[in-house]
């Protein structure tokens, strides 16, 4: 079949859009312009002006972007608008980088932070607490090595039948002007490079849908790891990759988090006593130390295990359930080996003189 030109007089859109798709396919550039200027008789500015609506970036147009977003509107479900403000946790004691984190999300200044810090030591917590006191949005995505661009930015899903495109977690973030929160960044493989422009601030462009998003007033983000991006030289964290140089350069600050002091630590092991009805200042105040003792040990090099904030709390949650102080430790220890758990059980024992290690080792 015999393509037929038009009249360049009567040239439309759709006549250029149908000569350069015949030509060169659904993806042109300037030079393709030019020659379909040149085939219709009419300027390059004119041109241009035609496919308006198919133009993807700087000298670059997809011919079927306008039909992707006719097919959007028509497909796209409407969005729920809910709050994403996190709850205020009345067991949350600030401590470390909460104030300096705080500021950054209270400044409104675009500055990404990169907080690192070793497992259950509140890295998370404290931003999602931060943004709970100034009621701002948090959006929180858990990395992992799997985690893509479609993850991220988002995709076309089918949805009854039809193609509908979804917004990723940090297209929602960026429109909404909300906190991004990328936990366990340290897993992330290279498909993690997709970020970069958003990370300098600069918003990015969906090529899927040929639409720029660029981020609201208030838009920051935050990423959480156990290392510093430079994989775990001791083997201790597991999976963790080394991250692109460039892509660590665009964080301008870096925050190590240590677990909170034994007083802090007190206060928050404490409150969670009083919201489940089982204080006990004693086994607290030992469990504290106990655990102090346990990090000094472990900096020293003396064990290769530690007992964290998170596992303290997971203790007294037991104790909050079974009443027994014997039972929460155990069961809290299990997850560690049986040379470990042993250690830490004599060193428990020392501490609390109510703790019979013979029987639990017995049990």
């Amino acid at each position: 079949m015999t393509f037929k030109f038009p009249d360049p007089i009567a040239m439309t859109t759709d006549d250029a859009r149908d000569y350069l798709a015949k030509k060169f396919g659904d993806d042109v550039n300037t030079q393709h312009l030019l020659d379909a200027a040149d085939h219709f008789k009419c300027s390059y500015a004119t041109m241009k002006k035609r496919l308006k609506a198919y133009k993807t970036g700087i000298g670059k147009w997809n011919l079927t972007v306008q039909e992707v977003r006719e097919q959007l509107e028509k497909t796209a479900t409407p969005v729920i608008k809910q709050s994403l403000v996190p709850s205020k946790d009345a067991n949350y004691v600030p401590f470390g980088n909460y104030s300096d984190v705080k500021k950054i999300i209270q400044s409104k200044i675009f500055y990404p932070a990169f907080i690192t810090g070793m497992s259950g030591n509140g890295k998370t917590f404290g931003v999602e607490q931060a943004c709970a006191a100034l009621g701002r949005e948090l959006i929180r995505v858990n990395i992992t090595v799997e985690t893509d661009e479609d993850d991220l930015i988002g995709g076309f899903r089918l949805v009854n039948g039809e193609t509908v495109w979804h917004n990723g977690p940090v297209i929602e973030a960026l429109e909404r002007g909300a906190v991004l929160l990328l936990d366990e960044i340290d897993l992330a493989s290279n498909k993690i490079l997709c970020l970069q422009s958003i990370l300098e601030g600069n918003g990015v462009f969906l090529k899927k849908i040929g639409r720029f998003v660029r981020p609201s007033a208030g838009f920051n983000v935050f990423a959480t790891a156990n290392t510093k991006g430079k994989g775990s030289d001791d083997g201790r964290f597991i999976g963790t990759n080394v991250l692109n140089e460039a892509f660590l350069e665009r964080f301008p600050v870096t925050f190590e988090q240590e677990y909170p002091s034994p007083k802090t630590e007190v206060k928050m092991l404490t409150n969670y006593c009083t919201e489940l009805n089982c204080c006990d200042d004693e086994f607290t105040k030992n469990l504290v130390a106990w655990a102090d003792m346990i990090r000094k040990t472990f900096n020293d090099g003396g064990v290769d295990e530690i007992i964290s904030t998170r596992r303290l709390v997971h203790i007294i949650r037991a104790f909050g359930i079974w009443k027994n102080r014997l039972k929460a430790i155990k069961v809290c220890l299990n997850r560690f080996d049986d040379e470990t758990k042993a250690s830490f059980l004599e060193l428990y024992d020392k501490i609390d003189a109510e703790v019979d290690l013979d029987n639990i080792l017995a049990d």
